[in-house]
């Protein structure tokens, strides 16, 4: 009995193991062709049966790339690429029902109907095709697969509620790249499968979902083309497609094709629809469940056996009639309507004379539009093609490939531009798979693969990118199985889990990464308690068991341990008992996180002691019972300003202090400045940040202390410490004072009275004549102690109440050298009594009837104290501590020959006159001067002085008889003329 060859249909739903049974048949050949619908399937199949049999064995041949060793036994191929001419022991064809495609649908039929394997043939598809091949191939026999697993309806799902493990099916690249988009969004990410990608593309997009990467696939209805995937869910995300010519509805068969991609093997799978897609309607979900559908009533169908001899005879045979009403010819196909545009061109179709022409004219029609333009734009590469091949006598010459080539070979770029030079390169590596074009086939086909496989992997990465979020995909896995995560903190504070940067950990406190979406926030607060957590409670045990010498307090009352911020002081306590609060640590352990609470609160607090001693002793001066009243009071008074008085505005309050209530209070360090009333101790760097900073941050602070650099005694008022931007009491607190342009400190401001009172009495040693007031010009030692220009020195004098004019010559006598007792009295120059708290001002700085003292004596009356040059009789001790002559400021300026001089100095500078009060209009007429009812002068006006706002313009007081004065020893050894001591008006 002759042996007759197996002709077989396995027809059935999908996941029936068609596939894998026909390649099992196969591989039991001595040789044999599979061909496939798709590249990724082809490659898919191609690698399972090399694992089994060696590469050597296996070929692989598809329109952009061949593998073809020596000794090939085994083809995998597509249906297009499949070696029509050479003789298999076993041949089979895999989704036959896409005979009735009506793009590729006349290659499967052709296949079906030519292709034979001399051993066996198998048909695999679907049942639809069942009556198309009974007719086509009469003598066939049919075998039914059943599915391994159940098809079920889910019903509609939003796409944030996708299972894991879905592919979500749309029909158009704009509608994959919005969707993988949302996806990324929601869910972390998606991997992108279309059919414009290429084969490596796809393949690494592919590979990304099947190893569990990403847990969404999103996919054009290319998936349902025997792709085989490990889903369990399939989501519609529309139900209607272009498919080239018009807009439909999908067909219940094409939507199961689709949906059956759900479920493998033994595992059941579900369906549905997601994102705007309408729900299902009944009768389509029934189809689908049970694999019932229409039977195809034909295949699409081309003539194949081609008559080359004439351009004629090629069209004539091209539209042969179909030989059954099974078949149906072909419309529209895109190498038939590109051989009609090309035969249009005169002089392109004269030249085609032979059948070698004529052959060669149809191979380049068959070259596929990758790049999916319009037929004229498709047609054009087409002639280029045919023209360049012409020239080179049937060959592309290697410029022409390289220059192609060469064009397209740029990685770099966004998904869109990567995607199109693909479909580019595509075409060249078509062009140089076909060897009969190439003068070196196997060098051109090498370089437009490497340039293919950049493009591919560059645009895998850039999908990657644009919808996969590996960060939060491996987060959310690493968190939901309970697995061991590897994190780590390098030294800037960057938190690593797994490779992935998370956030940043800057002390105790976890900041996520700034970019995360709120899918990705999730993750990343779910990573930080596991990872960041542990490494939180060693910092804070760190904290809480370590001395006090680890903390510093920043400028922005922050608590520093490392560099790092740890803490910061709360808004509650005082100055006295201050309190604090954690900077982060919520992921810790919350004891551990109260006991750093609490060893912080201690170093704030020690800080307070160790610092703010002399505000405490001023606290005990005020506690103590044998203080006298008045020293309580103006303790109680000093201590409410934290340990300063401004002496504008508590000059009373100074002048009414008895001598031992002034010195109890220098004995806890107080000291009565010129302007101001002081702690020195407290004006040192530490206590004075110190105040500064739990004044401001604590209960009531505006967040904004007055913190100059260590060491600076004075300043520009100016840019960011200009006094405007702070709090009146800010500077204060730091232990300065704004006056005028600087912003000066205290001591510094007294240091400056002791060199002006100085500068007065060298003016009037060496006065041509007496000056009616206390003049002096300004000293270099001026500038030098300010640290300040001539101009700046100019503006706080003038802050200080004192007015310039310009002489018009010196108002010095003739230099001649001076007495010992001269000199020793304009150099031993001290403190002389105030008798209302400091210098006469034109800014609201002090009162303008005050002297210029660094002290007050109690019990004088409102005189009309004057800086004069002849000072008072001095303690032996006082006189014996000479101070050197200052030096008067010479400008400089620079002449016509270019060279700088000298400029003699002609300002000269004096406190104003004081102004008598207008009468007052409620006195009941008597209008009687302050000076008539109680012996003193005029009282002093309130007006003030626009620029500086200090009393300005004041007439000067009569002094007080002496007689009964306690300082008539004093008075008696001035030298003064009666008139001498001011301008009586």
């Amino acid at each position: 009995m002759a042996f007759q060859p197996i002709l077989k249909g396995i027809l059935g739903p999908t996941n029936t193991g068609k596939t894998h049974y026909a390649v099992e048949r196969m591989l039991g050949r001595s040789s044999g062709v599979i061909g496939l619908p798709l590249r990724l399937l082809a490659r898919e199949v191609y690698d399972k049966i090399v694992d089994r049999v060696g590469a050597a064995q296996v070929a692989l041949v598809t329109g952009e790339q061949k593998i073809i060793p020596p000794r090939a036994r085994y083809y995998v191929c597509t249906v297009e690429a499949m070696p029509v001419s050479k003789k298999f022991a076993f041949v089979a064809i895999d989704e036959v029902q896409l005979m009735a495609n009506h793009e590729r649908g006349h290659i499967f039929t052709d296949r079906v109907m030519n292709m034979r394997g001399y051993e066996e043939t198998l048909f695999l598809g679907a049942e639809t095709a069942r009556d198309v091949l009974r007719t086509l191939v009469p003598d066939i026999q049919f075998d039914h697969r059943e599915r391994f697993s159940e098809l079920e309806y889910a019903g509609p799902t939003k796409l944030n509620r996708l299972p894991k493990r879905s592919v979500i099916v749309a029909f158009s690249a704009k509608e994959v790249y919005a969707l993988a988009e949302a996806v990324r969004r929601f869910r972390g990410g998606a991997a992108v499968v279309m059919g414009g990608l290429s084969p490596r593309t796809r393949n690494a997009q592919a590979e990304l979902f099947q190893s569990g990467e990403v847990d969404f696939l999103v996919a054009t209805d290319a998936v349902g083309m025997g792709l085989n995937l490990d889903t369990n869910h399939v989501a519609f995300a529309g139900l209607s497609k272009y498919d080239g010519r018009r807009r439909r509805y999908l067909t219940p068969m094409e939507a199961g094709q689709i949906a059956g991609r759900a479920g493998r093997f033994r595992q059941h799978g579900t369906f549905g629809t997601t994102g705007d897609c309408p729900e299902m309607d009944d009768t389509l979900v029934d189809r689908i469940t049970r694999h019932q559908f229409e039977m195809l009533n034909y295949a699409e169908w081309r003539n194949s056996d081609l008559d080359f001899k004439t351009l004629d005879g090629l069209v004539e045979t091209l539209h042969m009639p179909r030989p059954t009403k099974r078949l149906r010819r072909i419309k529209g196909a895109t190498d038939e309507l590109s051989l009609e545009r090309l035969m249009a061109i005169p002089e392109l179709a004269n030249g085609v004379k032979v059948p070698a022409q004529v052959r060669q004219l149809w191979d380049v029609c068959q070259v596929p539009d990758f790049r999916n333009l319009t037929i004229d734009a498709h047609v054009r590469l087409l002639q280029d093609i045919y023209r360049t091949l012409v020239k080179g006598g049937g060959r592309l010459a290697n410029d022409f490939m390289a220059k192609k080539i060469a064009r397209v070979d740029d990685v770099f770029g966004d998904v869109d531009a990567l995607s199109a030079r693909l479909a580019h390169i595509r075409t060249w590596t078509y062009c140089a798979a076909k060897s009969s074009w190439m003068f070196d086939a196997d060098h051109w086909a090498g370089e437009a693969r490497l340039v293919e496989d950049r493009l591919s992997d560059a645009l895998h990465e850039g999908l990657i990118a644009r919808f996969v979020d590996r960060r939060t995909s491996t987060l959310l896995k690493g968190i939901g199985s309970g697995a061991l995560m590897d994190a780590s903190i390098k030294d800037d504070g960057s938190v690593f889990v797994d490779g992935h940067h998370i956030g940043q950990l800057n002390g105790l406190a976890f900041t996520r990464d700034a970019n995360a979406s709120d899918l990705e926030a999730k993750a990343l607060e779910a990573a930080a308690v596991k990872a960041v957590a542990p490494e939180v409670d060693r910092r804070l045990t760190s904290l809480s068991s370590g001395q006090h010498a680890i903390f510093t307090l920043s400028d922005a009352g922050e608590i520093l341990w490392g560099g790092m911020s740890v803490g910061r002081i709360a808004k509650s306590g005082s100055v006295f008992t201050p309190d604090v609060e954690v900077i982060g640590g919520e992921l810790g352990n919350p004891t551990l996180r109260q006991l750093a609470e609490d060893r912080m609160r201690e170093y704030l607090r020690s800080e307070v002691t160790t610092h703010l001693a002399p505000l405490k002793k001023l606290k005990e001066l005020q506690d103590r019972e044998e203080v006298l009243a008045g020293s309580k009071g103006f303790a109680f008074v000093l201590l409410e300003n934290h340990g300063s008085l401004d002496r504008r505005h508590h000059g009373k309050l100074v002048r009414d202090l008895g001598l031992e209530e002034r010195r109890d209070i220098r004995s806890v360090g107080v000291q009565f400045g010129q302007y101001n009333v002081f702690m020195p101790e407290l004006m040192k760097p530490k206590p004075a940040k110190l105040l500064s900073l739990l004044l401001a941050f604590g209960a009531g602070g505006d967040r904004k202390p007055f913190i100059p650099f260590a060491g600076v005694t004075s300043i520009p008022n100016v840019g960011d410490f200009k006094s405007d931007k702070f709090a009146p009491n800010a500077l204060a607190l730091a232990g300065y004072k704004a006056v005028g342009p600087r912003i000066v400190r205290f001591d510094i401001l007294n240091r400056l009275a002791t060199q002006i009172r100085d500068a007065q009495g060298q003016f009037e040693a060496i006065a041509a004549e007496k000056p009616k007031r206390p003049t002096f010009q300004i000293m270099a030692e001026m500038l030098a102690l300010l640290g300040a220009s001539l101009e700046e020195t100019r503006g706080v004098l003038t802050a200080l109440g004192f007015k310039p004019f310009t002489a018009d010559a010196p108002l010095e006598k003739p230099a001649v050298e001076s007495s010992p007792e001269k000199a020793e009295s304009a150099e031993t120059i001290a403190e002389t009594p105030a008798q209302d708290g400091g210098l006469p001002t034109a800014a609201a700085d002090a009162p303008a009837d005050a002297a210029i003292s660094t002290d007050d004596v109690p019990g004088q009356p409102d005189a009309n104290p004057i800086l004069t040059a002849t000072p008072p009789k001095l303690p032996k001790r006082t006189r014996d501590r000479a101070r050197p002559a200052l030096n008067i400021y010479v400008p400089r300026e620079q002449g016509e020959d270019g060279n700088s001089r000298d400029v003699p100095s002609l300002e000269y500078w004096s406190l104003p006159a004081r102004q008598a009060r207008p009468p007052r209009s409620d006195n009941k007429g008597q209008n009687k001067s302050r000076r008539e009812h109680k012996g003193r002068g005029p009282k002093p006006s309130r007006n003030k002085d626009e620029t500086s706002g200090y009393s300005a313009g004041k007439a000067p007081r009569p002094r007080k008889s002496l007689e009964n004065s306690p300082f008539a020893a004093l008075a008696a050894l001035r030298t003064a003329k009666p008139d001498s001591s001011g301008d009586k008006n």
